[in-house]
């Protein structure tokens, strides 16, 4: 599937290259057996081969994301059960899915749907489930969308960062999505503090004279007032 996706995306460029990822990505969303983090990186060596722009592409994936799990959502919630019973549903809401789904929402609660954009093999029926649950659409992309934030700018990112080295790219984040994820969040964590703390020190400079002359229009003002009353 991995080799597919490539060949999809691969010689995509400018607004087709938008336009196909988004395509693959709200058909990850339906549960079509395409995996979506390759999708994602295919995504970002695009940006990194010249054919589109990383902050573009960012915000594609972002839509097709939410695009295509809301697609999910709502099919469970106007549809069911129902759905489950016909071809090609059947093949992708099986019962043994959607029994292990069921047990994680009875065990996590509604915060399960974070955690299933990161397990690529229930993630659709996960938000299938969740409207056919009665789930409030609006809490349900709130927590798809958080969890979106992460998965979205992190492996075009690393697409566009990586893009010299891909196949080994995306071979190891099959090996190991969330120690990825993990550190790449780690690593932008620390990245946003160093760079707080940076613009901070370059700040202060510029506010110590800004503090001088205060007092020294306060120091005025003072003696202006005790001349005053000397003269009354």
């Amino acid at each position: 599937m991995e080799c597919l996706v490539g060949e999809i995306l691969g010689g995509a460029s400018g607004a087709g290259a938008y336009l196909l990822v988004l395509a693959v990505l709200l058909a990850c969303g339906l549960g079509v057996p395409l995996p979506e983090d390759v999708a994602l990186i295919t995504g970002g060596y695009l940006a990194y081969s010249g054919a589109a722009r990383v902050e573009v592409m960012i915000g594609v994936a972002f839509i097709g994301i939410l695009g295509g799990d809301s697609f999910a959502f709502l099919l469970g919630r106007y549809f069911g059960d129902k759905l489950e019973r016909r071809w090609p549903f059947r093949l992708m809401i099986t019962p043994s899915k959607r029994r292990k789904v069921e047990g994680l929402f009875a065990r996590y609660g509604q915060r399960i749907v974070v955690a299933a954009r990161f397990m690529p093999g229930v993630r659709a029926v996960t938000y299938f489930v969740a409207g056919s649950a009665g789930m409030r659409y609006l809490l349900f992309i709130c927590f798809d969308g958080l969890a979106a934030l992460v998965s979205a700018p992190v492996f075009v990112y690393l697409g566009f960062r990586f893009g010299a080295n891909i196949e080994w790219l995306v071979a190891a984040v099959r090996r190991g999505q969330w120690a990825v994820i993990g550190l790449l969040v780690a690593i932008a964590g620390l990245w946003l503090f160093f760079h707080y703390v940076v613009k901070r020190v370059q700040e202060r400079p510029a506010e110590l004279p800004m503090l001088g002359r205060r007092k020294q229009v306060q120091e005025l003002a003072e003696v202006g007032h005790e001349d005053v009353r000397a003269a009354d």
